[in-house]
């Protein structure tokens, strides 16, 4: 039964090796709508001296506060000011290298090898331990040789052979079989590589000891069925250019030398590369063009590529660092991942199937004022740029969490520097950020270090969208060892055909000697009899056992049939639920969309009705004011007329008062001249004939004309305005002329001569007083009017 068994396994083993891969499938909890808060974590350094004023105190694992040192406070009134800020994690001055890589960049490396995408940045004034934390100091590692040396012991034995996979300039990778990786690296050898002044000179000797990390870290649950591949590259931001540092550049002795923007650099010998310019891929990524990515093989090579690269980042001598630096840094290490086919020996030929995931290490320049760094010329232009390009991160971020937080959808500015346009895809949900603000505590800083709490407070409010997890292949799982089982080599089973032999009865040791031999042939053919017929006795069994087998098979086909078919039922009956509950939905989405359609229209004649109703209201207060003013002209018409009426009375009373003393008058005068007609007459009839008259002289008359022309005094009256804009006068008194006859005898009549009066005085009516008095007061009916005619009854003498 042990040649059935191998034949049963060889039969199992060539139908297994058979099969295609599945689909891929999406692996379970993969959800795209969750986010996660930006990840920020403050570092406190110690101070360079013990006796240093502290504006900085760590509370707690998550709260930091600040202190307003004592030059602050004098200048505020001696107002004292502590403020808290809170973070996902706060380590103090005491925090090991380890403790920090732990925390922030452990997990980040364990979801590049899982295929998910990272940005990890340090922030912070200059001088505050930025590249400390990235890099390291001798004997301390930073982040970023530890985050080599766990990818490389999680993904030491998986990798692929060196050229295996390439590059390409389109952010994407190419798989070639292992006879082109072969030409490909005897080619790579065969090329002398080009000497460079940068490769000429040896490493610092705090090369070993940041390497050199005496922790082992490794990552859970790699996938044992693939290959992997690590490709670095390293760029700066400069005066918001993009320069690539792995990039060798032949030297020429009679070109300038790398000094033209006037940064010392650590090598002078290298020349001017040439600034790359950012491109979108594909999938909307965007990434360098142009850009050098080596691929490394170890945790030395790596780190060693990125040494070159930081001996030609621009660095320089500040007020306030010795060696600060004056660009944005940025350490890229590209993780490739590509399952292996079937047989487990070779990496499965599919560009779909590949993997590529990235973690970005990112050292900003600090941020600095320059009345404090002195900064002159080209460093006070590069303080410029690092400024302006750490506000634009910082106004990409205060739009980002506006957006969220009200719902808006404001532009965000990520084209406003290239540092935010690189990584605008980590934003939108193409991977984990992390922050480390690392902060100074001496009080010198404590003006940035205030403004770099507020924007680390401002980011922490910002989500990001969770990365969508990456499709696995659907390949058997377990196929690198497949052909090892037990831990041996394919080849050490024995094979089916020998162990059929050695099932079979030895055959007897005999020698023929002679052809005619008679009792060895027998023998022999007695034998192999023997075994044909317990090869036809095994070949019955066989057929039997084949028999059942396919029995077997057939049962098992038919019960996975059934099952199958079982299944099937259960999918049609869900796929059809799941139709039902899609025209549902489409009913629902129909039915919401007809309402939403009423009530844009029930919403668009609300707005008429509105429209109309203010209409409506406007035009009634318009109508109301038009109703007061006519009420109010109205009032002052009938307070005019009622003054008018009033006038008009008063006038009129006057007016007949006036008259009615006219009339008295003129009737008191017509008696009056009647009484002096009777007394002329009489006087006529009694007085006795005169001498006649001596005629005066001419000289007395012109004395008389010249007492005439003597200009009477004038007679007192009232001033009264009239309607039409004149003056009435109206007299209070009368004054009376007299006037003596030349002669003193002779005396002015009348036309009609009268006779003397008997008792010897004149006549009233000849008399200037009498004259004046009624010349004065004229009579009735007069043109002049009211105003100008004297009440005042004449004085008349007593006879």
């Amino acid at each position: 039964m042990s040649w059935f068994l191998g034949l049963f396994v060889g039969f199992l083993f060539l139908t297994r090796k058979a099969k295609v891969p599945r689909k891929p499938v999406l692996k379970k909890g993969s959800q795209t709508n969750l986010k996660d808060p930006v990840g920020v974590y403050c570092r406190v350094r110690p101070l360079s001296f013990p006796d240093q004023e502290c504006c900085v105190e760590v509370v707690n694992n998550t709260t930091v506060q600040l202190h307003t040192p004592e030059g602050y406070r004098l200048n505020r009134n001696g107002d004292y000011k502590e403020t808290q800020y809170s973070f996902k994690r706060v380590f103090g001055t005491h925090t090991t290298q380890k403790e920090l890589f732990d925390v922030v960049a452990s997990p980040l490396v364990d979801d590049l090898i899982h295929g998910k995408n990272g940005l990890l940045f340090t922030y912070g004034v200059t001088g505050s331990g930025k590249t400390h934390t990235m890099t390291g100091s001798p004997g301390s590692g930073g982040l970023l040789p530890r985050c080599l040396n766990m990818i490389f012991n999680s993904i030491g034995s998986f990798q692929a052979k060196r050229y295996v996979f390439k590059s390409n300039d389109r952010n994407s990778m190419e798989i070639q079989c292992e006879v082109d990786a072969l030409l490909e690296r005897q080619k790579r050898e065969a090329i002398p590589v080009p000497k460079t002044p940068c490769s000429k000179r040896q490493a610092d000797p705090e090369f070993a000891d940041m390497i050199n990390v005496q922790e082992f870290c490794k990552a859970e649950d790699v996938d044992e069925d693939s290959v992997y591949g690590v490709f670095v590259s390293y760029i700066e931001i400069y005066n918001n250019y993009i320069y690539d540092l792995l990039e060798e550049v032949q030297f020429d002795p009679i070109k300038p030398k790398w000094n033209g923007c006037s940064t010392p650099m650590r090598n002078p010998e290298s020349v001017l590369p040439q600034s790359k310019i950012l491109r979108e891929d594909k999938n909307h990524n965007m990434y360098v063009a142009g850009c050098t990515e080596v691929e490394v093989k170890s945790t030395e090579e790596a780190f060693e590529v990125f040494w070159r690269g930081q001996k030609k980042r621009r660095i320089a001598n500040t007020h306030l660092n010795r060696e600060s630096s004056r660009s944005h840094s940025v350490f890229s290490i590209k993780l490739v991942q590509a399952p292996l086919d079937a047989d487990g020996d070779n990496v499965l030929q599919e560009k779909e199937q590949i993997t590529l995931s990235q973690l970005s290490l990112v050292d900003l320049a600090g941020s600095e004022r320059t009345n404090r760094t002195k900064a002159e010329g080209n460093r006070l232009r590069e303080a410029g740029n690092i400024n302006q390009s750490l506000m634009t991160l910082r106004t990409c971020m205060e739009v980002l969490r506006e957006n969220q937080t009200y719902g808006t959808n404001k532009m965000v500015p990520y084209r406003d520097s290239k540092l935010t346009h690189l990584f605008k895809n980590y934003f939108d949900g193409e991977g984990k950020v992390r922050m480390i603000v690392c902060v100074n505590p001496k009080a010198e800083d404590y003006e940035e270090s205030l403004q770099v709490m507020r924007f680390a407070e401002v980011t922490q409010e910002v989500e990001v969208a969770r990365p969508v997890d990456k499709v696995i292949c659907g390949l058997t799982p377990g196929r690198r060892y497949r052909n090892l089982p037990r831990g041996g080599p394919v080849g050490d089973e024995p094979l089916v055909t020998e162990m059929t032999l050695q099932s079979f009865p030895p055959l007897p040791p005999w020698r023929l000697l002679d052809i005619n031999d008679e009792e060895t042939l027998p023998k022999l053919i007695e034998t192999l009899e023997k075994r044909h017929h317990l090869r036809q006795l095994m070949t019955e069994e066989l057929n039997k056992q084949c028999m059942t087998f396919k029995a077997l098979l057939k049962e098992f086909d038919n019960s996975i049939s059934n099952k199958e078919n079982y299944t099937q039922e259960k999918l049609n009956e869900k796929e059809r639920l799941i139709s039902g509950q899609k025209s549902e939905i489409e009913r629902l989405e129909k039915k919401n969309k007809t309402l939403e359609y009423k009530i844009e229209i029930l919403e668009k004649t609300t707005t008429i009705y509105e429209e109309d109703k203010r209409n409506l209201q406007q035009e009634l207060e318009s109508q109301n004011q038009k109703l007061q003013r006519q009420l109010s002209d109205k009032r002052r018409l009938e307070a005019r007329l009622q003054g008018m009426v009033t006038e008009t009375t008063m006038k009129w009373q006057k007016e007949c008062d006036r008259r009615v003393a006219a009339t008295q008058l003129e009737m008191q005068n017509k008696l009056w001249v009647k009484d002096e007609k009777l007394k002329q007459l009489k006087a006529i009839v009694t007085e006795p004939k005169p001498e006649k008259p001596e005629r005066p002289s001419r000289e007395r008359d012109r004395e008389k004309i010249i007492q005439r022309s003597v200009s009477p005094s004038p007679v007192p009256g009232d001033v009264f305005k009239t309607r039409g804009g004149g003056q009435s006068v109206q007299f209070t008194d009368i004054e009376t002329l007299k006037q003596e006859s030349p002669t003193g005898s002779r005396k002015r009549r009348s036309s009609t001569v009268a006779p003397a009066q008997p008792d010897g005085t004149e006549s009233e009516w000849t008399d200037v007083e009498t004259r004046c008095s009624v010349a004065v007061e004229m009579r009735a009916g007069s043109q002049l009017g009211p105003g100008y005619q004297h009440h005042a009854q004449p004085k008349r003498k007593k006879p």
